[in-house]
C-alpha cells in the first residue's frame, strides 16, 4: 500500500502519464487558470476586443500598476488568466517573436503563427521533467490583413480560434451570457458595453471600473488602443 501511494505521488509531481493516461500536472495547471481573474475576448465586425478583471482586493494598490491586458504588437493584443508572472514570460516571448519577424521579413507576424510558437513553448513544459506547466491561459486577439481573429491558448499547448470566449473564475457564467447576447455583427463599442455588463453581473458588489483592464484593435488602422477608466465610463450604462 505504501509503495502504491508513493508511486501515485510521483505522477502528481512529475511530467509523466499516470496509469489511467492523465497528465496530472497539466490538470492542476488548468485548475489554477479557473481560479484566475476573468478575461473576455470578442471578435467584432470592426475589430477585436479583450477585457479583464484586475481583481484588486487591497485599496492601497495603484490600479494602473496591475496589467492583465498586454500589447504584443501594434496589431496583436493578449489577455491572461492564471499565474500572471507565468503570462509575463510568455507575453515577452511573443513580443520578441513579433519584433524578430518584422525585422526579418519586413512584415507584421500573423496572429496564428505567433499563437503556434507560444503554444509550442507551453507544450514543451508538459513533456520534460525538471519543470512544471505554465499555469496560465492566454487569449490572443489580432488583425491579420483586415480580418479580426481571436485565439485561446490552453495550458497544454492546445489552441482554438473563437468568435467570443472567456477564461478564469467566471468563465461558465460569462459564456452563458455570450451564448445569449453575442452577435456576429457586434461593433467594438457594443462589445465594450456588453463586456462591462457581464463583468458587472459576475462581480456584483465588487464591480468597479478601476479594476477593469481592456484594449481593442480596429481592422481599419490595426492599432492597439488601451481602455482607461474615463473611456470605460462612457460605456457603463
Amino acid at each position: 500500500m505504501q509503495t502504491n501511494m508513493s508511486q501515485m505521488m510521483g505522477y502528481d509531481r512529475s511530467a509523466m502519464f499516470s496509469p489511467d493516461g492523465r497528465l496530472l500536472q497539466a490538470e492542476y495547471a488548468k485548475k489554477t487558470v479557473k481560479q484566475g481573474s476573468t478575461t473576455v475576448g470578442l471578435v467584432c465586425k470592426d475589430g477585436v476586443l479583450i477585457m479583464a478583471d484586475k481583481r484588486i482586493f487591497d485599496k492601497f494598490i495603484v490600479a494602473k500598476s496591475i496589467e492583465k491586458i498586454f500589447q504584443v504588437d501594434d496589431h496583436i493584443a493578449a489577455g491572461a488568466s492564471g499565474i500572471i508572472s507565468d503570462a509575463r514570460i510568455l507575453i515577452e516571448r511573443a513580443q520578441l517573436l513579433a519584433q524578430q519577424h518584422k525585422v526579418t521579413y519586413d512584415n507584421p507576424i500573423d496572429t496564428m503563427t505567433l499563437v503556434k510558437e507560444i503554444c509550442n513553448v507551453k507544450q514543451a513544459y508538459t513533456q520534460y521533467g525538471g519543470g512544471r506547466p505554465f499555469g496560465v491561459s492566454i487569449i490572443f486577439g489580432g488583425i491579420d490583413e483586415s480580418e479580426p481573429r481571436l485565439f485561446l491558448t490552453d495550458v497544454t499547448g492546445i489552441f482554438f480560434q473563437y468568435k467570443a470566449t472567456a477564461i478564469g473564475e467566471a468563465e461558465v457564467e460569462i459564456k452563458e451570457m455570450l451564448d445569449k447576447e453575442y452577435k456576429d455583427n457586434i461593433t467594438i463599442e457594443e462589445g465594450i458595453k456588453l463586456t462591462i455588463k457581464m463583468l458587472k453581473k459576475v462581480l456584483n458588489k465588487d464591480f468597479d471600473l478601476a479594476r477593469i483592464d481592456g484594449a481593442y484593435i480596429k481592422s481599419a488602422d490595426k492599432k492597439f488602443v488601451r481602455l482607461d477608466v474615463p473611456d470605460l465610463k462612457k460605456y457603463n450604462n
